[in-house]
């Protein structure tokens, strides 16, 4: 339930009040939830409409709860794969986090709606058919006992789900303790073997208890592989070696470091100091601890080396005898292992380095695993493995667990370069383009994905297997996708095309199609040349996604992604069956190939792409063929349909999915008649480098709710005063006022529709007196159909609605696209095309841009450039606006409040990668390591010295002077073009490309990128990190001395390697989003137990699809922690933050701006645990990753600050807290204002911590200044004002109690005894009470009477059927808003 905080920072939060109709009065909890801005992208194109949505909503949630499965069992689903964050969470936070002052009416649609506003449990009068929780509690299923025997050793219990499948209890047997050197066996219950697709609760004879055989199987030339593959990464289990180098999807995580790494008691005497660069003040941005090092956590080394044997493959007559393969291993005795894997297991031949002699070594010593026969023949190995696997075990399955997608680190340690031959096999396998499981088969990539999607989705199963599948096999064509990318452009493919030049070549790898992101053959000369080659990269790959969200049954999107590597984008798509045998031109039977000059339309695609037309807004329209005669298409005309050899129909080429942005055009052809004034005022429309330039599905849907506001006042415009007069009781005047306040679109749209749905002669009845009336009736009126239809047809008209009956609005995706011709007959609906985006550009420069204020408020904190541009996205604003952006909060008064604002770094680094693109192209392959140390010290050095970037070690001294002295005949690396490249230079080519991209123009004054840091007080250290972000550089991890004027920062063994920049498709759970969709709806209403249970059934959704190491279940952690925390389950809290945390590690970056906000809330929830030590460390922790990612001026560093300094108040160290409480203050001042409620709590957090230090006369000070921001802002009657001002009394007896006794003191006269003065010592629970206030939670008292007041306006509330969603969103903030006054 919404409430009004207590604090400027919790304005845009909202209150949840726990469901629980019998507490007692004055008990009732009403926690304000902190605004946490998830950091996540908008997926889904097109919300839901209510009906459809509701339509939709069949999910069997009696299915649901059967898919329970344990935490403990839940991480071994390995068919995960990341994706982004759904719309549905921004939908979540944005409720959840804003109330409705803060939220313009037309601001509040721009993300995806919310379901049926019809909460989880209704009065019994008004239960309708939503899903319900009541209905399913008593049927969760919970998980059973079965006995594992192992060949050779005791059985052992282990927890599993029924709906755990025979193959995944396979690999939790081979992730456990006593059976993980084990890869090759079956499973047999009752002496019959298990099929590995099975589920466990479908076998027969299964039950709690039941005992399941290991048995082992006789291996094969891939099972052989794989088991050395396997041991090969238990071996190295502990190395964090693969996570820096990007491979086998490893990643790194580092909380157990500070949540296990202190192991002494919470209450015993710990120094709490935090290092020298954590404190307030301090400009060193260290890099070491970023990723810290446990002193007892060293690598563990069982072998010196195992790798494959000169002797392979085996010859004829040893594979006879069942021979596989030879492998050779050296011992930490230094003692060398000559190996044999045969079909029975392994065991050590009589061959050397020379002699080859198969036969079994005596004694002969026979094992099923390589594991069991190495403890066997080296102590030491059996030692040390055994040591390697206690620590192991000890790690949370979340850390060991392979991330889905590769993340990479852009910062690592040089580690030695060890012998392994997975490592150097892989490597061949991979040039050749084969799967190093498959034995050297290819997979039809495209058969297995569209297979997928044409599974069937009928009941929850079939679309949880259908959704897993499309998962799964995406994740691993994106693996494929991203190597294939890799040896491309490393040379390692032959190209289709060898006689063409580098840039034209295409390329056949693994069943995958690659091509180059450059234009060939002038085929985007029209629209941009290579500038438009490289945006229809993305601007495909986003079409792909709406059409893949909206997914059309039996309409097909090839796989799709685009990887950005070493300069150059390659884009990678599956094969469509037959289009390689046939020229495209003979294959295309829908759309064009050739801008418009020849144009084809199929009734089977019209028919497909009609059903996306409608969810994407994309309007149905004609244009003319080659021979003049129109043509009907649902898409943009450069979207292909082909019909493939296997008989399906595939769309290609989706960049205009979207409709273009006007306000960028290539060239500016516009009249400017035609241009807004809203837009002329900003300088558009603009030239621009490409004509692909689009406006976001976010920004589409954010007009259209606006529009459809905009229709109700154009219909009663259209209507005419008279008839508002006649009809509704409202003076002109009152109707004029409620125009100007704009706070409710859909309530006139309602009249409407229930002034249609009159009888003619009928009475109209009087509508019941509500905010969403629009106006009293009188009772002896009566109103035409004919009349209002006319109404509503102007209406439609005026607004642009593609139908004259209601309000649908649509955009013709080829109004701007060149060669396209349109009949004469359309002329007219084309221009109204035109006027309508012209209306869409201007809305957003008038209405978006100015919503990005609310930063002021702090609604969204951005914190670095993914931040700064989902902040964007999220508002529908692309980021080519940031220039816009910028010179528009340059114009505020209030600027100085928003220098947190990014943008000014983020136009630099942008400007820099897009220098960068082109640097690296130039570049030879044995100098990329120079030539990128060489840019990154032009870009961030403070030396004018001219480093030696082109050094070759190839060429001794003396041999170099022999060249110099005889003239050479090999080009030294310093005569490259890009060894030229000096600093002014390249801040040169930035401003040029600020001002040309995005037409921001860096104040002349400013002659280098020294006095743009120095002006914005930006961190070379934060820039270093963006850049090696956005363009995949890796450094190696060390100090970096970026003031020194005397050398440069970066040498050549600085750039440890280079990385893929990948974007692919996300698939998710659709059932899971919805769950998650109706549990907002629960939280909204403060039903916090309803929507733990929903969010907790998404959650088990999510990871049957998606895995457990997946953002959206991250989120539904995250969530369930939050609700935990608010209902006092702490413990439950911590265990699904930690896990949170964990995951935001591992998919986003140990340093990404969301995992410092999980860091924080783990804080949070761990003092209120009762482990202050460890909250403490977690918030040094976030504080140092804060200062790494932004720097100290923040207002995240208020915010940690204050929670330090609150949490060292509580453990008594009253210096250091007032170091950070006093940093809190400073930046509260600027940020908050100095006359904020904000403020007043700094001040008052300071006055109690110098209160427990005696230092009254300090306290009465800042107690004061807290008291005086109340007294002005809330009031006297206010009860922070009253329970500053009892404070201010306290202080005062105590002050005066202290003097006295100090008086009495120098005196030396006897007297009565004057009792002494009383430091108050911070008591656990007052603290706890002030961070939930400074993170945005307040508890406040609600008497029975208002509870059942907030019932009853809640029933009222839903009893408005007709009223839309957004409506009964902003009515609920409203009914629900509970004043503390």
């Amino acid at each position: 339930m919404g409430v009004q905080t207590q604090t400027e920072s919790q304005a845009h939060t909202e209150t949840h009040v726990e469901r629980d109709v019998n507490a007692p009065t004055n008990t009732v909890v009403a926690v304000d939830v902190c605004g946490e801005h998830e950091l996540h992208q908008q997926v889904d194109v097109q919300p839901k409409h209510n009906a459809e949505l509701k339509k939709e909503l069949h999910t069997d949630v009696n299915d649901v709860l059967k898919l329970q499965q344990n935490s403990d069992s839940a991480w071994t689903e390995y068919s995960a794969a990341p994706t982004q964050e759904r719309a549905e969470e921004q939908n979540s936070e944005h409720n959840v986090n804003n109330t409705e002052e803060n939220i313009p009416v037309e601001e509040s649609h721009q993300t995806e709606e919310s379901p049926e506003d019809k909460p989880p449990e209704q009065s019994d009068g008004d239960k309708g058919n939503d899903l319900s929780i009541s209905d399913i509690v008593d049927l969760q299923e919970t998980g059973f006992t079965v006995r594992i025997q192992p060949p050779g050793t005791e059985s052992f219990e282990l927890q599993v789900s029924g709906q755990l499948l025979v193959a995944e209890l396979h690999q939790v047997l081979m992730e456990h303790e006593v059976t993980c050197h084990r890869t090759c066996f079956s499973l047999q219950l009752g002496g019959t073997a298990l099929d590995s697709l099975t589920e466990l609760r479908s076998i027969q004879g299964i039950q709690d208890g039941a005992l399941i055989k290991v048995v082992e199987d006789s291996y094969s030339v891939r099972d052989a592989r794989l088991h050395l593959r396997h041991v090969r990464d238990l071996l190295r289990s502990l190395d964090p070696a693969d996570a820096f180098n990007g491979v086998n999807c490893s990643s790194l995580s580092y909380l157990t470091f500070y949540t296990r790494g202190n192991k002494a008691p919470e209450k015993e005497s710990v120094d709490f100091r935090p290092p020298e660069y954590i404190l307030p003040g301090c400009k060193d941005r260290l890099l070491t601890p970023l990723q810290p090092v446990r002193d007892d956590w060293k690598p563990l080394q069982c072998l010196r080396v195992l790798t494959m044997s000169s002797w392979n493959p085996p010859p004829g007559n040893r594979k006879m005898h069942g021979d596989l393969m030879y492998l050779n291993a050296l011992t930490m005795e230094d003692k060398e292992l000559n190996i044999t894997s045969s079909t029975r297991g392994f065991y050590l031949n009589q061959s050397t380095a020379f002699n080859f002699n198969p036969k079994p070594a005596v004694p002969t010593i026979l094992c099923h695993s390589l594991v069991e026969l190495l403890n066997q023949v080296s102590p030491a190995f059996r030692k040390t493995f055994s040591a390697l696997q206690k620590k192991r075990v000890q790690q949370h399955p979340y850390e060991r667990i392979a991330t889905p997608f590769q993340v990479f680190t852009w910062i690592a340690h040089q580690g030695d370069h060890s012998l392994d031959c997975v490592r150097a096999e892989e490597t061949h396998t991979s040039r050749m383009g084969q799967d190093e499981h498959t034995a050297g088969q290819s997979r039809d990539w495209n058969e297995e994905l569209q297979g997928c999607r044409e599974l069937p989705r009928i009941s929850l199963q079939e679309r949880l297997h259908r959704e897993r599948s499309v998962f799964k096999t995406n994740s691993d064509f994106v693996e494929a996708a991203t190597r294939g990318a890799v040896a491309v452009i490393d040379g390692n493919v032959m190209p289709l095309n060898p006689g063409e030049a580098p840039h034209m070549q295409m390329f056949i790898w693994n069943n995958l199609f690659f091509s180059l992101g450059f234009d060939i053959s002038d085929h985007y000369g029209p629209i941009g040349g290579n500038s438009a080659a490289h945006a229809a990269a993305t601007c495909d790959l986003r079409g792909a996604q709406a059409h893949s969200s909206v997914d059309t049954e039996g309409l097909h999107t090839l796989g799709t992604a685009v990887v950005d590597y070493r300069g150059i984008r390659v884009i990678a798509q599956t094969i469509v069956p037959g289009l390689l045998e046939k020229n495209q031109e003979e294959s295309v039977v829908y759309g064009s190939n050739d801008y418009g000059k020849t144009v084809f339309t199929h009734p089977r695609f019209l028919e497909l792409l009609d059903k996306t037309s409608k969810p994407l807004r994309i309007q149905r329209h004609h244009v003319l063929d080659h021979s003049d005669s129109p043509v009907e298409l649902c898409s943009g005309i450069e979207t292909k349909g082909i019909l493939g050899n296997d008989g399906r129909p595939y769309i290609l080429d989706l960049l205009r999915t979207f409709p273009p942005d006007l306000n960028f055009q290539n060239p500016v052809t516009e009249e400017r008649r035609e241009v807004p004034e809203v837009c002329q005022s900003f300088g558009y429309p603009r030239q621009h480098r490409h004509s692909l330039a689009s406006l976001r599905p976010e920004l589409i849907e954010a007009f259209v709710q606006h529009r459809s506001y905009s229709s109700s006042l154009v219909l009663f415009h259209v209507a005419g005063t008279n008839f508002m007069s006649r009809w509704c009781p409202r003076s002109s005047s009152n109707w004029k006022k409620s125009r100007e306040k704009s706070r409710e679109p859909e309530e006139l749209l309602t009249f409407l529709t229930w002034v249609r749905d009159q009888p003619e002669e009928k009475e109209v009845i009087k509508p019941i007196d509500k905010p969403a009336e629009i106006g009293s009736l009188h009772k002896d009126t009566r109103l035409r159909n004919k009349q209002c239809e006319d109404v509503t047809v102007k209406a439609c008209e005026a607004v642009g609605s593609v139908s004259d009956s209601c309000f649908d609005i649509c955009f013709n995706p080829d109004v701007c696209s060149p060669g396209v011709r349109f009949p004469s007959e359309c002329v007219a609906e084309v221009q109204r095309q035109r006027l309508l985006l012209w209306d869409a550009a201007a809305f957003l420069l008038s209405s978006q841009i100015p919503a990005l204020k609310d930063c002021l408020n702090h609604a969204a904190v951005p914190m670095d450039g993914a931040t700064l541009t989902s902040a964007l996205h999220q508002r529908g604003v692309n980021v080519r606006y940031l220039g816009t952006l910028l010179s528009e909060l340059e114009k505020m008064e209030e600027r100085g409040r928003l220098s947190h604002i990014l943008s000014v770094s983020e136009i630099i680094i942008r400007s820099a990668k897009h220098i960068f693109r082109t640097f690296l192209q130039d570049v030879e392959p044995a100098a990329f390591s120079a030539a990128v140390s060489h840019f990154l010290n032009c870009l961030l050095s403070s030396s004018s010295c001219c480093p030696d970037s082109g050094s070759d070690e190839l060429l001794s001294r003396r041999r170099s002077r022999r060249r110099r002295s005889h003239g050479s005949r090999v080009a030294l690396l310093t005569d490259s073009v890009w060894a030229r490249l000096t600093r002014s230079e390249l801040w040169g080519r930035i401003r040029a490309e600020a001002g040309d991209y995005y037409h921001y123009a860096v104040d002349r004054c400013v002659e280098s990128i020294d006095d743009v840091i120095e002006k914005h007080g930006l961190q070379r250290i934060s820039l270093l990190r963006e850049i090696a972000i956005k363009t995949g550089i890796q450094v190696q991890m060390r100090e970096y001395a970026f003031e020194s004027r005397h050398r440069p920062v970066f040498g050549e063994e600085d750039v440890v390697n280079m990385f893929p920049v990948v974007r692919h498709l996300k698939p998710t759970a659709t059932d899971a989003t919805r769950l998650v969709m109706q549990a907002q709806v629960a939280i909204q209403q403060g039903l916090l137990k309803d929507g733990y249970e929903l969010i907790s059934q998404a959650l088990t959704l999510f990871s049957s699809v998606c895995g457990v190491l997946h953002e959206d279940v991250c989120m539904c952690l995250r969530l369930l922690g939050r609700i935990s925390y608010i209902m006092g389950e702490y413990a439950d809290a911590l265990s699904h933050q930690e896990k949170a945390v964990m995951s935001s590690e591992r998919l986003q970056g140990i340093d990404h701006p969301q995992t410092i906000q999980d860091y924080t809330h783990l804080a949070l929830y761990c003092f209120a645990s009762g482990r202050p030590s460890t909250s403490l460390q977690l918030l040094y922790r976030a504080r140092y990753l804060t200062l790494l990612v932004i720097g100290e001026d923040h207002p995240q560093v208020a915010q940690l600050d204050s929670m330090l300094g609150l949490v060292l108040h509580g453990l008594m160290e009253y210096e250091l807290s007032l170091k950070f409480l006093q940093n809190a203050l400073t930046l509260t001042s600027k940020y908050h204002s100095a006359t904020s409620l904000k403020h007043a709590h700094s001040h008052h957090l300071l006055a109690a911590v110098y209160e427990s230090k005696g230092e009254f006369r300090l306290a009465l000070q800042h107690e004061k200044e807290a008291y005086s921001i109340y007294k002005s802002q809330v009031g006297e009657d206010h009860d922070s004002t009253r329970e500053s001002s009892e404070y201010l009394k306290s202080l005062t007896q105590q002050a005066v109690i202290l003097q006295k006794a100090i008086n009495h003191i120098y005196s030396n006269t006897p007297s009565a005894c004057i009792p002494p003065p009383k430091f108050p010592t911070p008591s656990l629970p007052t603290i706890l009470q002030q961070l939930n206030l400074t993170c945005g939670i307040i508890l406040i008292p609600l008497s029975a009477k208002e509870i059942a007041d907030l019932r009853i306006e809640l029933q009222e509330k839903h009893s408005m059927c007709s009223s839309t969603s957004a409506e009964n969103k902003q009515y609920s903030n409203r009914v629900l808003k509970v004043r503390i006054c």
